[in-house]
């Protein structure tokens, strides 16, 4: 099952956003910016990444939340080409981290794996690992801006997203995130480390939390 984005953007609905087959590496003293991210956004996207701060990310306003290990970009693509977003959600703790820093770490990560994409290539891989997650790890404010994110300003960029290994305890957080999604829930798909391996990396490839 896969949720692909080809919704348009609708200005009519405020967001509630407040404020390998292949290797693409850079080189180790290459720091990514989103400034060099060249993009053609429409005015509403322009407006909303002016306002957001979009081209002032870099690796060194996101270096402390992104300390934590809680999202990260894969150094390398899927068996599919598509770069890849890693959530750890286990190390997302919203009582102890600055709300606006995970909005920040978000988009620049988004950027980031956006700026991987090969030639012919349109849509990223996400990848929600779920295994520790407790109710201390629930965010649905987070999850919304998330979602606005996606939704009204890179609008068929995320191609697939795989909840890996979720706990018993994550299916009241899915029950209240599923409304939300409407027509992305098809793009959304349960699945075991062991699915993750055998089907969307190689052995060179596969990211090394999902070696285990």
């Amino acid at each position: 099952m896969m949720i692909h984005t080809c919704v348009a953007l609708r200005p009519c609905r405020p967001p509630l956003i407040s404020s390998s087959k292949s290797t693409l590496q850079r080189p180790p003293n290459c720091k990514f910016s989103v400034r060099n991210c060249i993009r053609d956004p429409n005015n509403s996207q322009k407006k909303w990444r002016q306002e957001f701060g979009v081209a002032d990310l870099s690796e060194d306003t996101v270096k402390s939340i992104a300390k934590t290990g809680k999202a990260y970009v894969h150094d390398f693509l899927d068996v599919n080409d598509r770069p890849v977003l890693i959530v750890v959600a286990s190390k997302h703790l919203p009582d102890v981290h600055d709300p606006r820093d995970n909005e920040k770490l978000c988009v620049f990560l988004i950027e980031k794996a956006l700026s991987k994409l090969p030639a012919g290539q349109e849509q990223i891989l996400g990848i929600v690992d779920l295994r520790g997650f407790g109710t201390k790890n629930a965010d649905l404010s987070y999850l919304t801006f998330l979602l606005d994110v996606f939704y009204y300003y890179y609008p068929k960029r995320l191609g697939e997203v795989l909840f890996v290994e979720a706990p018993f305890v994550f299916q009241p957080m899915w029950q209240l995130t599923k409304p939300l999604l409407k027509s992305y829930a098809s793009m959304v798909k349960f699945c075991s480390t062991e699915t993750v391996r055998k089907e969307y990396f190689t052995e060179e490839t596969l990211p090394i939390s999902f070696r285990d």
